[in-house]
């Protein structure tokens, strides 16, 4: 593994305080890569932005954190992506990147190969209620890009491991709320586990899981299911941020000079 090669992290980002989980992740990456430097920057304008507004903090774009690694003459560079699957966030990330005169090599996303999504099951087996009136659903961002399929795979994964009282449904896309949720009610389960299947439960979790009108936890209320939440992102998981550590190993041992 090449050492003195800086490994910049790249995520979305969010608005609210599961900023923190960055945090988490960050002292596994310095414990893990301790001679290399780790640096963050954030694909979300939106998040930079507003960020800066309510706490005079100025995050990163991952083009201003290449630029200066470049003008201090580093030939090479891991970009780390933070994102679960391989969506229009990873592929706009790596058009960026690549723009740059700075050498890159890529870190996929946390679900790239087979062994990623046994190793993802492993580490949520935490989250599943080990009692089979209870369903254990899994909810993610959701995308129309053609990684959409990664969710079912993960399901698939999940149930392997951990039975058939799991569930992966997404905010946007497929699998929808309303299909995991008949799929819940047709099983005959009584109560309603809900953790967050992203790195950071931001916004959407906040918004699209628990709070808003017409969230999953309204729905199945509604349906008469009880549901209890994790309120945690999964960014929050060692095992989780180990299988990212994996995938910078293996963008550092790509870089030949």
């Amino acid at each position: 593994m090449v050492k003195g090669i800086p490994i910049v992290m790249v995520a979305f980002g969010t608005t609210t305080k599961a900023l923190d989980t960055y945090k988490f992740m960050d002292s596994i990456f310095r414990n893990r890569f301790g001679d290399n430097e780790i640096l963050w920057a954030y694909s979300s304008r939106m998040v930079r932005d507003r960020i800066k507004a309510r706490k005079g903090v100025e995050l990163k774009h991952p083009h201003q954190v290449l630029s200066e690694l470049a003008v201090k003459q580093y030939e090479w560079v891991v970009v780390q992506s933070v994102h679960l699957i391989w969506g229009h966030e990873f592929y706009r990330m790596v058009e960026e990147v690549n723009k740059m005169s700075i050498r890159v090599s890529i870190g996929l996303p946390l679900l790239t190969d087979p062994k990623d999504y046994c190793d993802t099951a492993k580490a949520l087996f935490r989250f599943v209620k080990h009692d089979e009136k209870i369903a254990s659903i899994f909810v993610g961002h959701g995308t129309d890009h053609p990684s959409w399929t990664s969710y079912l795979a993960l399901e698939r994964a999940f149930r392997k491991r951990l039975g058939k009282n799991t569930f992966v449904g997404v905010v946007e896309g497929v699998p929808s709320r309303e299909e995991v949720i008949d799929a819940v009610t047709s099983g005959g389960f009584k109560k309603a586990h809900l953790i967050p299947l992203m790195v950071v439960a931001g916004t959407h979790f906040r918004e699209d899981l628990v709070w808003e009108e017409g969230s999953w936890k309204q729905a199945l209320e509604q349906r008469g299911i009880p549901v209890t939440v994790e309120d945690k992102g999964i960014g929050y998981v060692k095992e989780i941020v180990e299988i990212f550590c994996t995938h910078i190993e293996e963008a550092l041992d790509a870089i030949s000079f």
